[in-house]
This record gives structure tokens, C-alpha cells and sequence, in this order.
């Protein structure tokens, strides 16, 4: 099946001495991946490697099997413009980990079209935001949403929180839990919109901690997820 879509990147693999494996996820089909024969040979060809850089925005025209195979990809172009997301060290190492982040989370070959205009919003406030020390909590609480494993927070915000039952407690189980002051600050994440987080009252140890319960949560809840493997890029940029 022939299709045009547009499509974010989320990673690209060296294939061999010339190719590339890249994996996208578009908003027609969800998540693909895509082999690129000799795309890192060729200098006159219009694919190019630049073009696969995390959280890219494309227009591609593809060849579609659906049937758990690579895909092949017919055209590829630009479709904005974010230089901030590669020049700036820290916008990069966020872009890295985050791409990371979506890249263990999506389901292959499933459209979800509102998750892909979440990302895309997203990729645009992460190109302009000055609170690059909370986005990325902020990022994976809404990613977390849009794939329907976050809780909602009610009136009452207990001490504890169970990161198994996605509940606040009044006491500590034997399930993994967010202890005061991080069960505090998973309640306020959870609540938080964009506009506000620069009024966010968290310190640098708060954050540390409180990624490390995002980042159990989401292994708890969905299945195949890993702590990403740049984690540790990320938080060395923000010592």
C-alpha cells in the first residue's frame, strides 16, 4: 500500500557499512521501521541521513506490507525546521532520551493519531520552552496519559503513592512506592498543564527522583519497557 503521512523519528540504526534501519512513528500507521539501502553511500540521493535525526518532523511517502517487515520508504522531506532541538546540549540530550522514551512505549503498526498530534505539539514546546529542567517529567506524565496508564488525581492526596496500583496510599504496601516528598510531587506532575511549570516548585534531587519512579511506573505498566539507555547522558547534561 502506497501511502503519504507525516511521521516523527524516533531512531536510526547503521545497517551494514552503507544502510540504515530507522524507526518512525507516522501518523497514518503508527509505528514503522524502515530499511535504507545504501543511504549513508550515497551523496546525490534525496534520502538522506540528516533527515532521521530524533524527533524530526517528516513528510514520507512509503510502501506500506503491513506484515511485521521492514518498510520501504519512497520520499522524505522536511516538514518544520527545529535547529534548537540539535545545536542546544541540552534540548539535544532531552530529545535523545525522550525519542528513547516513545520508541519503548508505542505499540508497533497501531494509528493513534491523537498520540502523534500530542508529539507533535510537543516537539514545538520543547523547541521554544525555557523549563527544560521539568519537561521531560511533564513530557512522559502526558505520554503516559495518551496511552492510558496514568491515574487521575482525586480531592484528596494520601502520603504514599503505589506505583503498581497507580493509587495514593495512606500507608506503605509491598507494592514499589513514592514516598513524601516525591509522592507529593507525582501528585502535582499529575495535575500540572504546560502553562504552568515554570512556577513548579521542585529542587535538582526531587527531579532525579521523581524520573526514577516515572520511569518504574512506566515499567510496571507497560509491558517491554526498559530504563532508557540514555538516562544516563541526560542526567549527567543536567549535573
Amino acid at each position: 500500500m502506497q501511502v503519504k503521512t507525516k511521521a516523527i523519528v524516533l531512531s536510526q540504526v547503521k545497517y551494514g557499512e552503507s544502510s540504515l534501519i530507522v524507526r518512525l512513528f507516522t501518523e497514518s500507521d503508527g509505528l514503522k521501521s524502515y530499511m535504507l539501502k545504501g543511504v549513508r553511500a550515497s551523496k546525490r540521493g534525496r534520502i538522506k541521513p540528516a533527515h532521521f535525526l530524533p524527533f524530526n518532523l517528516l513528510e514520507i511517502e512509503a510502501t506500506h506490507k503491513n506484515k511485521g517487515t521492514l518498510e520501504h520508504l519512497r520520499e522524505v522531506r522536511l516538514s518544520q525546521q527545529k535547529p534548537a532541538l540539535h545545536q542546544d546540549i541540552v534540548r539535544s540530550s532531552l530529545v535523545l532520551f525522550l525519542a528513547e522514551v516513545v520508541g519503548q512505549s508505542v505499540v508497533e503498526d497501531q494509528e493513534d493519531q491523537e498520540l502523534f498530534a500530542f508529539l507533535e505539539e510537543a516537539i514545538n514546546q520543547l523547541e521554544n520552552t525555557r523549563e527544560l529542567r521539568v519537561f521531560h517529567l511533564y513530557f512522559i506524565k502526558e505520554l503516559g496519559r495518551y496511552l492510558g496508564i496514568m491515574p487521575e488525581v482525586g480531592e484528596e492526596v494520601l502520603p504514599y503513592f503505589d506505583l503498581l496500583e497507580g493509587r495514593f496510599l495512606d500507608r506503605p504496601g509491598l507494592n514499589p512506592i513514592a514516598e513524601p516528598p516525591i509522592s507529593s510531587q507525582f501528585a502535582l506532575l499529575l495535575g500540572i498543564h504546560f502553562d504552568a511549570l515554570s512556577r513548579w516548585n521542585i529542587n535538582k534531587v526531587e527531579r532525579t527522583e521523581l524520573l526514577k519512579c516515572l520511569l518504574l511506573y512506566f515499567e510496571l505498566h507497560l509491558h517491554g519497557f526498559q530504563k532508557p539507555r540514555s538516562l544516563e547522558v541526560l542526567q549527567a547534561v543536567f549535573d
